[in-house]
C-alpha cells in the first residue's frame, strides 16, 4: 500500500534509508543498499495536474529505490509505473489541495539522470560528466536520451509544439523561455551558478554549504521552509562504502550532518523516526486533529532553537559544539574513504549514535 493507492508487489526488494514527510508512505529522498539515490521536486506546467488519488512524485522515489539496483533501473520502474498508475493526489496533509508534477535526480556510482515528468508524460536526460541540478521548474531542453514513446505526437496535438523547429521538452511542456533559463532569477539558476562555481573541486562539506546558503533561495525560510537535507558520497571505486550524510532536521544551517552507511545488522533508527497513528480513527473522522508527527531529534532541535534563539550568545556556542561534532564526523569519514576500513561495530551504530549525541547537545542547552 502506497500512501493512496495499492499496488503490485514485486518478488525482491532492497533496503532503503529515506528521508520523508511523516504522514505519507513515500519519501522526498533517500537511497539503498546499492548506492542509487533519488530526490525529487515539485514541477509544474501546460499539463493539468491531477488530483484524484494516484502515485505520488514521492512514492515514485521510494519506489524506484526498493525495485532498482542502478539509477537506469530505478528510471525505468519510475517511468513504467507512472504508465501503469498515474501520477496524483494531494501532496500535503489536511484540507488544502496541493498537487504538482514531478522530476527527479537519480544517480548512482557510474552516472546518473534526470527525469522530469507532466502527467504521464516524461524525458530524461543522462549525466556522465560535470553539473546538474533540478528546482521547481522544468529544465530538459534539446537534450533528451529518453523519452515517452508518445511525447511528442502529444505535444503536436496540443498546439504546445509545430513538429517543425528542435523539439525543446522544458519549452514545449512549460511556459519557460529556456534561452534564459540560466540567467533568470530562482532556485534553479541560483543552484547552478554555486555549483558552477566549485565545477571540478566539489566535495561533500561544498554540498552542505550549498544546502545551507539562503540568499540563493536554495535553504528555504517560511511557509515552506528546508525541513531536512541530504548529501550523499558514491564512490566510483567499488571498494568503497557510499556515504549518505542526513541532516533529519529543519534548516540545514541550523542542523547537524550525521553519516549513515549501509552494513549488516544495522541499528534501527529510532530517534529519526516519527510516530504512527491509526488515521482511519483519529485523523479521518477527526477532521481538525492534527497529530503530532515529531520523532525525538527533531523535537529536542526545535525547542533548542525555540529556547535559545533571541539568546545570541548562546545560539552561537551551541552552534560552534554543533559545527566540533560535525567536524570529527567528516574527518572519520574522510579517513574511511582513504583507508578503505569500516570498523563494522562502529558503522552498525553510527547513525543512531550520532542523533544521540545530537539531542545530548540541544537538550544540554534547553537545561543550562
Amino acid at each position: 500500500m502506497c500512501t493512496y493507492i495499492e499496488i503490485d508487489q514485486v518478488p525482491e526488494t532492497y533496503a532503503v534509508v529515506l528521508s520523508r514527510p511523516a504522514w505519507l508512505w513515500g519519501a522526498e529522498m533517500g537511497a539503498n543498499e546499492h548506492g542509487v539515490c533519488i530526490g525529487n521536486e515539485a514541477v509544474w506546467g501546460r499539463e493539468d495536474v491531477c488530483n484524484e488519488e494516484a502515485l505520488l512524485g514521492m512514492d515514485l522515489v521510494r519506489l524506484g529505490l526498493e525495485r532498482a539496483d542502478t539509477a537506469e533501473k530505478a528510471l525505468n520502474v519510475i517511468v513504467d509505473l507512472l504508465e501503469k498508475y498515474g501520477q496524483g493526489g494531494n501532496c500535503t496533509e489536511g484540507r488544502m489541495q496541493f498537487s504538482y508534477h514531478n522530476s527527479f535526480l537519480i544517480a548512482d556510482k557510474k552516472e546518473a539522470w534526470i527525469l522530469e515528468t507532466a502527467g504521464k508524460f516524461w524525458a530524461a536526460e543522462k549525466i556522465q560528466e560535470g553539473i546538474r541540478n533540478i528546482s521547481n521548474q522544468l529544465s530538459i531542453t534539446t537534450k533528451i536520451d529518453r523519452e515517452h514513446p508518445d511525447l511528442r505526437k502529444y505535444a503536436k496535438q496540443k498546439g504546445w509544439w509545430d513538429g517543425k523547429k528542435e523539439f525543446d521538452f522544458a519549452a514545449t511542456y512549460s511556459y519557460l523561455d529556456t534561452a534564459r533559463m540560466m540567467t533568470s532569477p530562482g532556485r534553479y539558476c541560483e543552484g547552478y551558478k554555486l555549483l558552477n562555481k566549485h565545477k571540478g573541486n566539489i566535495t561533500f562539506e561544498t554540498m552542505m554549504k550549498i544546502l545551507r546558503d539562503k540568499p540563493s533561495g536554495i535553504n528555504m525560510e517560511g511557509e515552506f521552509l528546508t525541513t531536512a537535507s541530504m548529501v550523499s558520497v558514491l564512490p566510483p571505486d567499488l571498494s568503497l562504502p557510499c556515504i549518505h550524510f542526513f541532516t533529519g532536521t529543519p534548516d540545514p544551517e541550523r542542523s547537524i550532518f550525521k553519516p549513515f552507511i549501509f552494513v549488516p545488522h544495522i541499528s534501527q533508527l529510532l530517534d529519526t523516526s516519527s510516530p504512527t497513528f491509526d488515521l482511519e480513527d483519529q485523523v479521518k473522522k477527526k477532521p481538525h486533529f492534527k497529530p503530532d508527527r515529531r520523532h525525538p531529534l527533531y523535537q529536542n532541535h526545535q525547542q533548542a532553537w525555540e529556547a535559545i534563539l533571541k539568546n545570541e550568545e548562546k545560539a552561537k556556542a551551541m552552534v560552534d559544539i554543533m559545527k566540533k561534532m560535525e567536524k570529527a564526523l567528516f574527518q572519520e569519514m574522510d579517513s574511511i574513504l582513504q583507508n578503505k576500513h569500516l570498523d563494522m561495530d562502529r558503522m552498525t551504530n553510527l547513525f543512531p549514535q550520532c542523533t544521540k549525541d545530537e539531542i545530548e547537545i540541544y537538550k544540554s542547552n534547553v537545561n543550562s
